[in-house]
């Protein structure tokens, strides 16, 4: 019920780059204003520009002009002690105090000339400002395809001892491509920290893709620092670093960066993460119970590969976690959203109406069970209509799957830890081919009702079955309907308080059923890899849908639904919903041993009166009772950035019973509050207590103090606190 804490932090992400992009196209055009400069000289040279007193030159024969002397064209106006034209050479030069203003940019300088035959220009001790960008140089010299700047200095915002400073001997503008420092130092403020012998990089990436440093303490870290750089290092490549110093453990470092490469044919996105320690502390037991070994570390590795000329494309995952704590330890913003590590390539290429992928899904880590795919080839041939009404669908699958369990033991009992063996309980192994055909026939008897009969067939067959067979085919058969009703009502209600300008409701009536007779059969022939998961929402009903189909059961269901949605017009465009209500429960005709006729009753709300104000809540429990099986809430209000509150509820029969706030309130232009606060209720205890002041410093850094208590935790220490520095955008 709650955002995702990866969704947030990719949506913060997306903004710092989209900042830092801005930063980087305003430092192209400001530069980019010099030309105007000279455009307007060209203008206005030599038709006229105006001067206190205007005279010829005898040597030279130049036309100057003196006493606030100046040009304007259109809304930019320059200025200087004196402006001078040669008409033989088709040269003007402004000299002295030269000033050009257009807007908000502003640039300073002692002298610029300009040819107008080969239209390419040099510029004095140049000093430009453009906010927050400002710049200085020794010379620059500018053609129409490139601008050259010599011991060039660039700060995002006022130069102060906290701007992050660029400095290059010379700085190379390609307009519209990319920028290249060479002999260049990043630095903050007048102190120069990192030296590049070149950077090179698109106008439009940002120059720090990732600035970070945090410093606090933990019972279990001891007091730490953490810094994060990454830095260009070729057209649409960052790398850099993770370095962290814990007291109470060690030096955990390692290699990072991202990358976003295009071509004309493909795209190539991805981000890597490492780190390795010597864990001199005590890394305790994994989530086996198993003791920790003191050489620990991580390799994240996340790729997507799109080829935009033949629609393929390949997505690729690896996690290597040398334990199931090092990610926890070190890293807890990003252990808690992911907590299962994933290692996978999926390749997928589509066509008009069929999609074919190749999967590989392998076990890097000796913690935890993976059901591996080595690989599994598919075949999805999407809805297509077959004539006379009828409509087919078909998939077809080869796998090899693999999983097993690990456990340790020793060779001996003089081993040390990491001489110790990690071993496995029998591997499971099921090499398989499956397939599923579906036909359907929709029946319109009224635009507002379809009733869509289904039938379909699955065959699967096993290479390496159980109890004495060595091969196994399963064949189940699939029939059932699909109907739906659609109707709608208007009613005239208005209420400018809350912008609703009319209501419009509609409602849908569902009604599904799938008959799947002997589902089940040739269970004690078949290696249970693809089970059953836990989930307390309605299984897929479809035959063809389902993924579980090791651990199929017999299936005589129906299932009825009422889907309601209430609009109003919106004020922009179209219109928005108010309120959402749905609600579907499975009726069984045949049950297993123990199961009830009929499932919880599903009923999920979601209402936005306001675009400030929206509140969730997913609710089942069985009608006969009303005894709550599951409820989930949110309640979500805000007011611009000035402050937000989040309030959730989770809950789950006999499980789970918590609560989740969370407050942000701008206190100034500078200084934010943040708490969150986690109860659970069944255990009488706060899970997390947790406040936090963020400050913003001069727009270019964002600083956050945070103190946290915990309680319940096997891990992490009761208390902390910590000072988290990262870089906007630059």
């Amino acid at each position: 019920m709650t955002d995702s804490p990866f969704a947030k932090e990719l949506a913060c992400h997306r903004w710092h780059d989209f900042a830092a992009r801005i930063v980087i196209r305003r430092l192209l055009h400001t530069l980019l204003l010099l030309s105007l400069a000279t455009t307007l000289m060209q203008a206005a040279l030599p038709g006229g520009f105006y001067a206190a007193q205007l005279e010829t030159d005898p040597q030279t024969g130049d036309t100057v002009g003196t006493g606030d002397a100046r040009l304007t064209y259109e809304d930019a106006v320059l200025t200087a002690d004196q402006i001078r034209y040669n008409a033989d050479k088709q040269t003007a030069t402004a000299r002295g105090n030269v000033a050009l203003t257009r807007g908000s940019r502003r640039f300073l300088a002692d002298e610029i000339v300009y040819h107008l035959t080969n239209k390419t220009y040099s510029v004095t001790r140049l000093r430009v400002g453009d906010a927050p960008l400002y710049a200085s140089g020794e010379l620059l010299q500018g053609a129409e395809k490139e601008i050259v700047l010599n011991q060039a200095t660039f700060s995002f915002h006022e130069p102060s001892p906290v701007t992050p400073t660029l400095t290059a001997n010379i700085l190379r503008i390609i307009p519209g491509d990319r920028i290249v420092a060479d002999q260049a130092h990043l630095g903050i403020g007048s102190m120069p920290i990192i030296p590049f012998f070149r950077i090179e990089q698109s106008v439009n990436d940002p120059l720090f893709s990732h600035l970070s440093a945090k410093i606090g303490y933990k019972k279990s870290l001891g007091p730490f620092a953490d810094i994060g750089l990454h830095l260009p290092v070729a057209p649409g490549v960052k790398m850099g670093g993770d370095v962290g110093l814990y007291t109470a453990r060690g030096l955990l470092l390692g290699p990072s960066g991202t990358y976003d490469v295009k071509t004309a044919d493909f795209r190539e996105v991805g981000s890597l993460k490492t780190g390795y320690i010597y864990d001199y502390g005590d890394p305790e037991n994994d989530v086996l119970n198993r003791p920790i070994g003191k050489n620990r570390g991580f390799v994240q590795w996340d790729d997507v590969h799109t080829s935009l000329s033949n629609s393929f494309s390949v997505i690729t995952r690896f996690n290597y976690w040398s334990d199931s704590g090092i990610v926890r330890d070190f890293r807890p913003n990003e252990f808690y959203p992911v907590q299962e590590p994933d290692s996978f390539v999926d390749m997928t290429k589509t066509s008009d109406n069929v999609v074919t992928s190749l999967f590989f899904r392998v076990q890097p880590n000796t913690f935890q069970h993976v059901q591996q795919r080595l690989p599994e080839l598919r075949i999805d041939a999407l809805p297509n209509a077959l004539g006379k009404g009828f409509y087919q669908r078909f998939s077809a699958s080869a796998a090899v799957l693999r999983e097993r369990q690990f456990s340790m033991q020793s060779q001996s009992a003089s081993d040390t830890l990491d001489a110790r063996v990690w071993t496995t309980a029998p591997t499971v192994k099921s090499n398989r081919l499956d397939s599923f055909y579906g036909l359907s026939r929709p029946i319109i008897p009224r635009e507002w009702l379809v009733i869509d009969p289904v039938a379909g067939a699955r065959v699967t067959h096993y290479t390496d079955a159980l109890n004495g067979k060595s091969t196994y085919t399963r064949t189940l058969g699939e029939l059932g309907f699909d109907a739906s009703l659609r109707a709608s009502g208007t009613y005239a209600y208005k209420n400018e308080r809350w912008g609703i300008d009319g209501i419009r409701h509609l409602v849908t009536p569902k009604v599904s059923y799938r008959y799947i007779p002997k589902a089940d059969k040739g269970r004690a022939y078949i290696p249970q890899i693809d089970d059953r998961v836990f989930d307390t929402a309605l299984p897929t009903l479809e035959l063809g849908d389902q993924r579980n189909i090791d651990d199929l059961s017999a299936t005589n269901t129906l299932r009825i639904g009422l889907d309601n949605t209430f609009q109003t017009r919106d004020k922009t465009y179209g219109s928005r919903d108010l309120l959402t209500l749905n609600l579907a429960q499975d009726f069984y005709f045949r049950r297993k041993p123990g199961e009830k006729d009929s499932s919880e009753l599903h009923a999920g709300l979601s209402y936005t009166p306001a675009n400030w104000m929206q509140f969730d809540i997913y609710y089942s429990f069985p009608p006969k009772n009303f005894t709550t099986r599951e409820l989930n809430t949110r309640l979500s209000l805000h007011d611009g950035t000035i402050w937000s509150f989040n309030i959730a509820t989770h809950y789950l029969q006999n499980q789970i019973e918590e609560y989740i706030g969370e407050g942000r309130y701008r206190l100034n232009e500078a200084y934010e509050a943040v708490t969150r606060l986690h109860y659970d209720a069944r255990r009488s205890r706060f899970n997390e207590r947790t406040i936090a002041l963020r400050q913003n410093l001069s727009n270019i850094w964002t600083i956050q103090y945070g103190v946290s208590y915990y309680e319940g935790r096997k891990r992490e220490s009761n208390f902390g606190f910590s000072v988290e520095v990262r870089l906007i955008g630059f």
